[in-house]
Protein backbone atom coordinates (compact mmCIF):
# COMPACT_ATOMS: atom_id res chain seq x y z
CA UNK A 1 0.00 0.00 0.00
CA UNK A 2 0.94 3.38 -0.55
CA UNK A 3 1.96 5.99 2.21
CA UNK A 4 -0.79 8.36 1.07
CA UNK A 5 -3.18 5.50 1.54
CA UNK A 6 -1.94 4.38 4.73
CA UNK A 7 -2.03 7.99 6.18
CA UNK A 8 -5.71 8.46 4.31
CA UNK A 9 -6.88 5.03 6.32
CA UNK A 10 -5.88 6.03 9.67
CA UNK A 11 -7.06 9.54 9.65
CA UNK A 12 -10.65 7.93 8.68
CA UNK A 13 -10.43 5.40 11.63
CA UNK A 14 -9.45 8.08 13.96
CA UNK A 15 -12.61 9.87 12.21
CA UNK A 16 -14.98 7.27 13.08
CA UNK A 17 -13.04 6.77 17.13
CA UNK A 18 -13.79 10.41 17.26
CA UNK A 19 -17.25 10.76 16.18
CA UNK A 20 -18.16 7.97 18.30
CA UNK A 21 -16.12 9.39 21.09
CA UNK A 22 -18.65 12.49 20.83
CA UNK A 23 -21.71 10.25 20.76
CA UNK A 24 -20.50 8.48 23.85
CA UNK A 25 -20.11 12.00 25.78
CA UNK A 26 -23.20 13.15 24.09
CA UNK A 27 -21.25 16.16 22.30
CA UNK A 28 -22.83 15.00 18.99
CA UNK A 29 -26.36 13.81 18.07
CA UNK A 30 -26.73 10.92 16.00
CA UNK A 31 -28.33 12.65 12.93
CA UNK A 32 -24.70 14.97 12.12
CA UNK A 33 -22.91 11.42 13.56
CA UNK A 34 -24.61 9.72 10.50
CA UNK A 35 -23.14 12.21 8.05
CA UNK A 36 -19.64 12.19 9.54
CA UNK A 37 -19.47 8.54 9.82
CA UNK A 38 -20.82 8.08 5.94
CA UNK A 39 -17.94 10.50 4.88
CA UNK A 40 -15.10 8.76 6.74
CA UNK A 41 -16.69 5.13 5.19
CA UNK A 42 -16.32 7.07 1.76
CA UNK A 43 -12.90 8.13 2.50
CA UNK A 44 -11.73 4.74 3.54
CA UNK A 45 -13.36 3.39 0.14
CA UNK A 46 -11.66 5.88 -1.61
CA UNK A 47 -8.27 5.42 -0.22
CA UNK A 48 -8.51 1.89 -0.83
CA UNK A 49 -10.23 1.58 -3.97
CA UNK A 50 -8.77 5.22 -5.88
CA UNK A 51 -9.86 3.69 -8.97
CA UNK A 52 -13.55 4.31 -8.19
CA UNK A 53 -13.00 7.96 -8.01
CA UNK A 54 -10.88 8.27 -11.40
CA UNK A 55 -13.91 6.23 -13.36
CA UNK A 56 -16.13 8.49 -11.33
CA UNK A 57 -14.63 11.73 -12.65
CA UNK A 58 -14.55 10.60 -15.76
CA UNK A 59 -18.53 9.36 -15.88
CA UNK A 60 -19.53 12.76 -15.03
CA UNK A 61 -16.69 14.48 -17.15
CA UNK A 62 -14.13 15.57 -14.22
CA UNK A 63 -11.00 16.06 -15.98
CA UNK A 64 -9.27 15.90 -12.57
CA UNK A 65 -9.95 13.29 -10.21
CA UNK A 66 -8.54 15.60 -7.15
CA UNK A 67 -11.07 18.18 -8.35
CA UNK A 68 -14.39 15.64 -8.60
CA UNK A 69 -13.24 15.19 -4.40
CA UNK A 70 -13.29 18.99 -3.92
CA UNK A 71 -16.52 19.69 -5.52
CA UNK A 72 -17.65 16.63 -3.64
CA UNK A 73 -15.99 18.30 0.16
CA UNK A 74 -17.22 21.50 -0.88
CA UNK A 75 -21.10 20.36 -1.38
CA UNK A 76 -21.05 18.63 1.89
CA UNK A 77 -19.64 21.43 4.00
CA UNK A 78 -22.45 23.37 1.77
CA UNK A 79 -25.63 20.85 3.26
CA UNK A 80 -24.41 20.89 6.81
CA UNK A 81 -23.31 24.54 7.06
CA UNK A 82 -26.84 25.42 5.09
CA UNK A 83 -29.02 23.16 7.86
CA UNK A 84 -27.13 24.02 10.83
CA UNK A 85 -28.04 27.82 9.38
CA UNK A 86 -31.89 26.23 9.74
CA UNK A 87 -31.27 25.04 12.68
CA UNK A 88 -29.61 28.33 14.30
CA UNK A 89 -32.71 30.36 12.96
CA UNK A 90 -35.38 27.97 14.79
CA UNK A 91 -33.43 28.45 17.85
CA UNK A 92 -33.49 31.94 17.98
CA UNK A 93 -37.20 31.85 17.02
CA UNK A 94 -37.45 29.56 19.78
CA UNK A 95 -35.51 31.65 22.52
CA UNK A 96 -37.48 34.42 21.73
CA UNK A 97 -40.58 33.14 22.35
CA UNK A 98 -39.54 31.78 25.44
CA UNK A 99 -38.16 35.25 27.03
CA UNK A 100 -41.96 36.65 25.37
CA UNK A 101 -43.19 33.65 27.93
CA UNK A 102 -41.20 34.23 30.68
CA UNK A 103 -41.86 38.26 30.27
CA UNK A 104 -45.61 37.46 29.93
CA UNK A 105 -45.06 35.21 32.85
CA UNK A 106 -43.10 37.67 34.92
CA UNK A 107 -45.49 40.04 34.61
CA UNK A 108 -48.37 38.01 35.68
CA UNK A 109 -46.36 36.78 38.57
CA UNK A 110 -45.88 40.57 39.79
CA UNK A 111 -49.48 41.01 39.31
CA UNK A 112 -50.63 38.21 41.44
CA UNK A 113 -48.12 39.09 44.14
CA UNK A 114 -49.18 42.92 44.11
CA UNK A 115 -52.98 41.56 44.55
CA UNK A 116 -51.73 39.63 47.45
CA UNK A 117 -49.97 41.56 49.56
CA UNK A 118 -53.04 44.34 48.75
CA UNK A 119 -55.44 41.61 49.77
CA UNK A 120 -53.73 39.67 52.32
CA UNK A 121 -53.33 43.20 54.67
CA UNK A 122 -57.22 43.25 54.77
CA UNK A 123 -57.84 39.41 55.00
CA UNK A 124 -55.08 39.49 58.51
CA UNK A 125 -57.23 42.08 60.12
CA UNK A 126 -60.33 40.28 59.71
CA UNK A 127 -59.12 36.90 60.94
CA UNK A 128 -57.51 38.33 63.81
CA UNK A 129 -60.15 37.98 67.00
CA UNK A 130 -61.94 41.20 67.97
Amino acid sequence: MARLTIVTIVIAVVAFAFVFELLRRRRLREKYAVLWVVVAGLTVILSIFPSLLVRSAALIGVATPSNLLFLVSLLILFAVSLQLSGEVGELEEQSRRLAEQVGALQLRLEDLEAQATDTGGSDETRDTPG
